[in-house]
């Protein structure tokens, strides 16, 4: 057996020091954490797959605005708790002008990312209708939202969609809803950890049953347009980006400034609540509110409670980089086409070395290249392979950790450098030659 990159007992020690019992399910964290002292006790650079961070710069018309923004003194003030009304109405016209949806400003309200318009969404949603407690997730997905249920002791149920595409996916979808306990359903699209992307046909099934059993989806649209499979960057053209939206009044639509825009460290996004939605008196909620409806319990009593608004500079920042891509001045999707390019490398170096793609399809075609993609190798579980490829300088997080039942990584391809390519080529070469029977 050749040696490995990265001497095994140095990770192995790191690995008992951090208390990591079971390594399939380390967090995103906890992984980062042994990648980067492994890096420094070996002096060996790790190839580090495990943190979805962007690695380009920010925005450049996002930044200008915002500098002067602070330059102007905006700092000082308070932000409206409704948002910012240039950036309401640029988020009404992206929505247009990229998904093909009417959205009035009103209803779109800016988010310290979405991370936080998923909170202030699931206490809204949970809080809705009394009989309805537990919120539906079409796994895999973020981790991180199901911590924000577990903070909140807010109940939940998952499925793998692996198995459940296409004409598969209404079934299983009904047979959570007909219980009658199920506030939201959440995903994302495309998918993170998985990259594949719900089509027109699935996502009109859930919108249909979403108005049946009067239930709202939660379209978590983080990674935006970035199927590259399709031109999804001329505005007011469609093909549009694929929207549950279509197809039911009952939606909430998650758009974050984080990974499109790479202007994750602002904290800045927008959550837009259809019009009926937002309008919508729920006798729980106004029992609760003083009588308001849907949207204004989201905006001035969650987000108010939760942070009493947005960063105010950040708003004018977001303002711009929407209302420069609406108007056909900034081509946010080929700045950030470079993952596509970087993922499709990646998977070749893997595939030659005996690991395939775990969700490899989207239905009858492949799944796209992006920001994320999934790796397996036969013979090994999750944990293994994870622990394994730490041993030769690879982090990755296990696909357990994402509500996926399939065995395998996620691999994200935001902190790959050109001079990785060959190192990684090198190191999976003696990976694969250290899994021959001797």
């Amino acid at each position: 057996m050749k040696e490995t990159p990265i001497k095994r007992e140095i990770v192995d020690t790191l690995i008992a020091e951090l208390g990591i019992n079971d390594f399939a399910k380390a967090t995103i964290r906890e992984v980062k954490q042994v990648a980067a002292r492994a890096e420094k006790a070996s002096g060996v650079e790790f190839i580090k797959m495990e943190m979805g961070i962007p690695g380009l710069p920010a925005s450049q018309v996002g930044v200008d605005a915002q500098v002067k923004a602070l330059q102007q003194g905006i700092a000082h003030s308070y932000p409206d708790i409704q948002g910012l009304p240039a950036l309401k109405q640029e988020a009404s016209r992206f929505v247009k002008a990229f998904i093909g949806l009417d959205v009035a400003p009103e209803g779109c309200v800016p988010v310290c990312g979405s991370m936080q318009g998923t909170f202030a969404s699931f206490l809204t949603c949970s809080q809705a209708d009394r009989r309805k407690d537990t919120v539906l997730f079409i796994d895999p997905g973020f981790p991180v939202q199901k911590m924000q249920l577990q903070v909140m002791g807010v109940k939940l149920e998952t499925f793998d969609v692996y198995d459940y595409r296409g004409d598969k996916l209404a079934p299983k979808v009904e047979s959570y809803l007909k219980q009658g306990n199920i506030c939201a359903i959440v995903y994302s699209n495309p998918n993170n950890p998985s990259w594949v992307c719900l089509n027109e046909q699935e996502l009109e099934a859930i919108g249909t049953l979403a108005t049946k059993y009067d239930v709202i989806v939660m379209e978590d649209l983080a990674y935006f347009a970035m199927d590259f499979r399709k031109n999804l960057s001329i505005p007011f053209q469609p093909p549009y980006q694929p929207s549950v939206g279509r197809y039911t009044d009952n939606y909430i639509l998650l758009i974050s400034g984080s990974k499109a825009f790479s202007y994750a460290g602002e904290r800045i996004g927008v959550t837009c609540i259809s019009d009926k939605l937002f309008h919508r008196h729920y006798t729980d909620l106004a029992a609760r509110y003083e009588g308001l409806p849907f949207g204004l319990v989201f905006s001035t009593r969650m987000l108010y409670a939760l942070s009493s608004g947005t960063s105010h500079s950040a708003q004018y920042a977001m303002a711009a980089m929407l209302k420069a891509a609406t108007d056909g001045d900034y081509d946010f999707r080929k700045e950030v086409s470079i993952y596509g390019e970087r993922a499709r490398k990646l998977k070749d170096i893997f595939c030659r070395h005996g690991f395939h793609i775990v969700y490899d399809k989207d239905l009858d075609e492949p799944v796209a290249d992006g920001f994320y993609f999934t790796i397996g190798f036969k013979g090994m579980t999750s944990g293994e392979l994870a622990k394994e490829l730490m041993y030769y300088g690879v982090s990755a997080i296990c696909l357990i950790t994402t509500g996926s039942h399939q065995e395998g990584l996620r691999v994200c391809t935001s902190f790959i450098e050109e001079h990785q390519y060959a190192q990684l080529e090198e190191r999976m070469q003696r990976f694969e030659d250290n899994q021959r029977p001797e």
